[in-house]
């Protein structure tokens, strides 16, 4: 399995890192021994949206080689939704099975075109926002149609991260890593 979680300036880095955290942990705690992951940018470096600095392990290469593509959110997403470099970008990852996306990070996908005739969920403050893109927006922490998956505000993130845990490597997978995490959400 190869995970890439998008990264990009202005994010809100615990939604990165939210899901990030329960979905490595399926390698690193020897469940899923070939999976790997890339932490995507469009820049060679990403400051967050209070000045944090990350460094992708790959920049502005195509998404389409992966199984999963998890999305970060932020205030910037609702500037960044019609910036049609990054969105094209993000389109990339058209044939990736699985699309994922934390809080905000709902409006990104639903402006390259993932969410039309499904549902989803972000944080409360951008549901107006989404409904332009789905058929329904959801109250929900995680909310799964087809092959989207998208969670509300930022620690919704862990829940998502542990819904993918278990969905990829099963209930009793997803609760050893829950247990590891002292997380009780």
């Amino acid at each position: 399995m190869k995970i890439a979680f998008v990264i990009f300036d202005g994010m809100t880095s615990l939604d990165f890192l939210g899901a990030y955290d329960p979905l490595t942990r399926l390698k690193s705690m020897g469940f899923l021994k070939n999976m790997n992951w890339e932490v995507c940018a469009p820049t060679e470096q990403v400051t967050d949206d209070r000045g944090l600095v990350f460094t992708p392990t790959q920049v502005g290469l195509s998404l389409e080689r992966f199984d999963l593509v998890v999305v970060p959110g932020g205030f910037v997403t609702r500037q960044i939704r019609y910036e049609g470099p990054f969105i094209h970008w993000l389109q990339s990852m058209e044939p990736c099975p699985f699309k994922a996306s934390v809080c905000s990070g709902a409006l990104l996908l639903g402006a390259a075109g993932f969410l039309k005739g499904r549902k989803a969920t972000t944080h409360p403050a951008a549901r107006v926002e989404l409904a332009e893109y789905c058929e329904k927006v959801v109250d929900q922490r995680v909310v799964e149609d087809g092959p989207v998956i998208t969670c509300g505000g930022v620690t919704a993130g862990i829940d998502m991260g542990l819904h993918l845990c278990e969905k990829f490597a099963g209930f009793d997978v997803k609760e050893k890593i829950r247990r590891q995490m002292d997380y009780y959400g």
